[in-house]
């Protein structure tokens, strides 16, 4: 599910993204508030000379968590690691992280809600006191050792927000949310990206592109590319409106940005449970994908749009989704705003 063309997750052919990254907050496109508070804080380290508070970004894939975290290293002019919860599987992959940071460094580390408990254990005395406890050796030989830091920062970067533990979350100063672009913020970054590329395109042919994207700049960037390919081969001197909106339709990404996982989604609710409310584990079954896929990766953008909603018996289809897909809703779909709660809850 990854391998779709409009999934935020990041893929090895999204290589591009190093070349037309931003590299300053000035630079940075979108999260208004974010950048301006993110401002504050670096410049008042700087003036004291002290390292920045721990920063955490949270927000959906392929917002630009990664190239802030690098932002912010630039701006603080320090060194940057980077690596992934995951990658981190024991005390001494974290302890050999630590200590070749040298004062006020920045230690970025992506999918943070994915380290192990006694990773997150060993984490805690060094982002508070900066300071590493270890134990040496087994048995009655073993031995404690506490190991000074340099005081540095660590950028962590998560997509599922509810899956960190509360002690991690609260050792954060600097919590910061990212949220969905608006279309205009998009034509921005794609208007800058076919520039990099050497793309020539036109106003109304970002703006189509924009539209399309799910409000993510992964995303617009990889369908740039895309639509740049089918305007090279059908020969087009300019990617306008038409030159984009043919190659999307080719590539099956609608006006509203959905592509045919969504639309697979979206008509199961509609024809197979006559619009809901049916249960997430019901829906993975139907569609033979995994739970978590479709609560990480389908799920999130149709919530945000309004084509689903959520209720304590399940995922039921609104009016726009009724409309979206050429179809009359049903009675239920046109009543006021239906609550929205995890199942489970009251």
């Amino acid at each position: 599910m990854t391998d779709r063309l409009i999934s935020g997750a990041k893929r090895e052919a999204d290589v591009y993204e190093t070349s037309i990254r931003p590299r300053s907050l000035t630079e940075f496109v979108g999260q208004e508030q974010a950048r301006a508070n993110l401002r504050v804080f670096i410049e008042a380290a700087k003036s004291r000379g002290d390292a920045l508070d721990h920063v955490l970004f949270a927000g959906p894939p392929g917002l630009g968590k990664t190239t802030l975290a690098q932002i912010v290293a630039k701006e603080l002019g320090v060194g940057f690691r980077a690596t992934s919860g995951p990658v981190i599987s024991k005390a001494g992959d974290l302890a050999a992280l630590l200590t070749n940071l040298e004062e006020r460094d920045v230690l970025f580390i992506d999918e943070i809600h994915r380290l192990t408990p006694a990773v997150e254990e060993i984490l805690y005395p060094a982002l508070e006191d900066f300071q590493l406890d270890l134990i040496i050796g087994e048995g009655p030989s073993a031995r404690s050792v506490r190991i000074d830091l340099a005081k540095f920062t660590l950028v962590g970067a998560t997509t599922r927000l509810g899956l960190l533990t509360t002690p991690l979350r609260d050792r954060f100063g600097i919590p910061v949310r990212l949220n969905f672009y608006t279309v205009e913020e998009l034509e921005s970054v794609i208007t800058r990206g076919a520039r990099v590329l050497g793309a020539a395109i036109s106003p109304d042919g970002a703006v189509e592109i924009a539209r399309r994207a799910r409000g993510t700049p992964r995303i617009a960037g990889r369908l740039l590319r895309r639509v740049r390919d089918f305007a090279a081969v059908a020969g087009a001197p300019i990617i306008d409106a038409r030159v984009a909106d043919k190659a999307l339709s080719a590539l099956e990404v609608d006006q509203a940005g959905l592509d045919s996982l969504d639309h697979r989604y979206l008509a199961c609710i509609v024809h197979n449970y006559e619009g809901g409310p049916v249960g997430i584990e019901t829906l993975a079954a139907a569609l033979s994908e995994p739970r978590d896929a479709l609560e990480e990766i389908v799920e999130p953008f149709l919530l945000q749009q309004g084509f689903i909603g959520r209720t304590p018996r399940g995922r039921v289809a609104t009016l726009k989704t009724y409309r979206h897909l050429g179809l009359s809703g049903p009675a239920r779909a046109a009543t006021p705003e239906l609550p929205i709660f995890e199942e489970g809850e009251e």
